[in-house]
């Protein structure tokens, strides 16, 4: 896959192509990135990239010219790649989002800066606007590595092994299971048997319920929009009876207050 970011500070992307998944993919030849200073493409001595607002209002606006001249010369260098803008307005970045992201052969991320970019420009030269959350930063550069990363990990080959990404949070529409390592035993806790039998049917129904039981926690409305199968539910079902049972528990040993007994 090809990557083009476009940006004012191309500098801090320097540790992120060189460091972690994404140095590897690089290294291997699985991603081919590169960073353009839209600074590059002004053409006034000072490098002007902002301007004032028309109608007045706080803040600045990154100008047209530049922005659109950098957006050109990283669609000529990468033929048929999608410009994805980073605005809080845009689509909510998601794992499906990233899926159909990694399904392109380039990608161009433009980094907005001030109080925005020219509405020019992204109704002309704007594929589709990526948010990775309802907050405000102070640019899109970081918003912009967040979604690379999680684009480019999807790649064939990216990670160690096939199955990777399929088994990560959310890539399946569940929380992930807890994970464990060496040593067996840290600070009183032990590893669950089950991990330790062998049993790769075992561990995997352990997996699954344990996935369902994190989600049911933390993120119950996924499981609202899931289409649940036979087993899921028949999971999700043990665990309502063993939340039952500990209420009813803590029901008949609730403390009398006229009794006086704790």
């Amino acid at each position: 896959m090809h990557l083009a970011v476009l940006t004012i500070f191309p500098n801090m992307f320097d540790l992120f192509w060189d460091h972690g998944i994404v140095r590897r993919a690089i290294a291997a030849g699985l991603v081919q990135p590169e960073t353009l200073d839209i600074r590059s493409f002004t053409d006034d001595r000072h490098q002007v990239t902002d301007d004032r607002p028309y109608g007045g209002g706080c803040g600045m606006v990154m100008k047209p010219e530049p922005l659109a001249s950098a957006i050109a010369a990283a669609r000529e260098r990468i033929q048929g790649a999608v410009t994805v803008l980073m605005s809080p307005q845009g689509v909510k970045l998601s794992q499906q989002t990233a899926e159909g992201l990694a399904r392109h052969r380039g990608l161009i991320f433009i980094c907005g800066r001030y109080e925005g970019v020219d509405a020019r420009v992204i109704q002309r030269h704007v594929d589709c606007e990526l948010s990775i959350g309802d907050y405000v930063l102070s640019g899109g550069e970081l918003a912009a590595m967040v979604a690379m990363d999680a684009v480019i990990r999807l790649l064939p080959g990216v990670l160690g092994g096939a199955q990777s990404a399929a088994c990560d949070s959310f890539s399946d529409g569940l929380l992930e299971h807890g994970h464990y390592t060496r040593p067996r035993e840290f600070e009183g806790r032990k590893v669950p048997e089950v991990l330790l039998s062998g049993d790769h049917q075992a561990i995997a129904r352990w997996r699954q319920r344990m996935s369902l039981g994190e989600t049911l926690l933390r993120r119950p409305e996924l499981l609202e929009r899931r289409a649940l199968d036979e087993r899921e539910r028949q999971i999700l079902q043990e665990w309502s009876q063993a939340l039952e049972r500990i209420l009813r528990h803590q029901s008949a040993h609730r403390p009398d207050p006229l009794s006086g007994r704790q």
